[in-house]
């Protein structure tokens, strides 16, 4: 008996992440934590599940080491299959050659085998730095009803941010017939939202073209999608009207955060019917102290709060000691902020110990931008560390 699936999903989570600074300076941009529980890659790995895509390429290259142990066997996104699930796919050596991955659509091609011993009639590339939520089964419908070869996920943006995005110019049937990378001018505000459906003898066919090119840079948005659209192959943009952020940058990823919390959040992460699935470190339940204050925030697990928390997200067993204030600040996981000390406008990696009488940040009134401090670092009691600071080394 052949066994084989309907769609096998790529997920390219190998770029170094350069404009998180200090967040990924040893860690891959999907391993970076949101919103207290989770891991940027979460999302994508909930949404192949949820939409009944049970096999995942997870294509790794900068600082791997911590995505991979966090993805493990793929058990908490129900994704340790013996027949497809989850499987990490890093460069590796061929009796030919020996390379890193070039480009998004170097990455795939070097990884065609893994996807051939599937068989399957269509293949999902997915961005690891996206947070949403997306049922990928409908746009794969709506890929085969069409007859499509390449279908693109597109959301609608505002004009004055079109110029920063792909753009994709349509007919009334959804029919793509232009690209227009980062336009000064854009034609439509349809941004490609860098997910990708493909019926899989054509993207064979255009990555084993792509790699004979010397001439390419091996990208999906540069080679690939516009020699598809140049040789007359059925594209379609497929529509897609809910939330989504981009968290490639430090404003970005503090924004999405700050999407989760209030009554009426812009974001909803505790949606029972579209869950979100993480590997949450086992922890005792928060503790709030009998004279600190909390004030719309999300605290985790295993925190203990002596002082003021406000507007803020707060990862497992963060410490926030008596006569502190955190406020407008995401802290991750098992950092501590010491007595008297003032957190605010920032973000603070894992295990970071802030010391006593400490000022991180300004009020973002007053800032010239968010302040970041990286992972395990020890800052010194009395320091201040000004509004907009980048801060990887002690």
């Amino acid at each position: 008996m052949i066994r084989k699936k309907k769609c096998v999903a790529m997920l390219l989570a190998g770029g170094q992440g350069s404009r998180l600074y200090a967040l990924t300076s040893a860690l891959a941009k999907p391993a970076v934590s949101f919103g207290g529980k989770y891991r940027i890659i979460d999302f994508p790995l909930s949404n192949c599940v949820n939409s009944g895509i049970d096999t995942v390429g997870v294509l790794t290259q900068y600082q791997p080491l911590k995505l991979n142990d966090y993805i493990g066997n793929g058990q908490p996104w129900d994704l340790d299959r013996t027949f497809g699930g989850v499987h990490i796919l890093s460069p590796y050596q061929a009796k030919t050659s020996s390379d890193w991955y070039k480009g998004t659509a170097n990455a795939i091609y070097q990884n065609l085998n893994f996807i051939k011993q599937f068989d399957p009639d269509y293949v999902l590339i997915l961005s690891g730095d996206h947070i949403y939520k997306m049922n990928y089964s409908i746009m794969l419908n709506y890929h085969i009803l069409k007859n499509a070869d390449c279908t693109i996920a597109a959301i609608n943006v505002p004009k004055s941010e079109a110029s920063r995005f792909g753009i994709l110019n349509t007919k009334e049937d959804g029919v793509i017939y232009e690209f227009e990378e980062k336009p000064k001018n854009p034609k439509s505000t349809l941004a490609s939202m860098g997910i990708y459906i493909f019926s899989a003898k054509k993207l064979y066919k255009y990555l084993e073209e792509d790699n004979a090119d010397l001439n390419s840079s091996n990208d999906f948005g540069k080679d690939i999608l516009p020699k598809m659209l140049n040789n007359g192959e059925r594209m379609l943009a497929y529509e897609f009207e809910g939330y989504w952020k981009d968290v490639g940058t430090i404003d970005s990823l503090y924004e999405a955060n700050m999407d989760l919390l209030g009554d009426k959040p812009n974001f909803d992460i505790n949606d029972s019917s579209w869950k979100i699935q993480s590997r949450s470190p086992l922890a005792p339940p928060h503790y709030i102290g009998e004279n600190a204050k909390t004030v719309n925030s999300i605290i985790m697990s295993g925190c203990e709060i002596f002082g003021s928390v406000e507007n803020s997200v707060l990862a497992s067993g963060v410490i926030v000691k008596k006569g502190a204030t955190v406020k407008n600040s995401i802290i991750m996981a098992e950092t501590v902020i010491g007595e008297n000390s003032v957190v605010d406008y920032s973000i603070i990696d894992e295990n970071t110990v802030i010391g006593k009488d400490c000022r991180i940040g300004e009020s973002k009134e007053n800032a010239k931008g968010i302040t970041v401090l990286g992972r395990d670092l020890c800052v010194q009691d009395n320091s201040k560390i000004d509004g907009g600071q980048i801060v990887d080394k002690i």
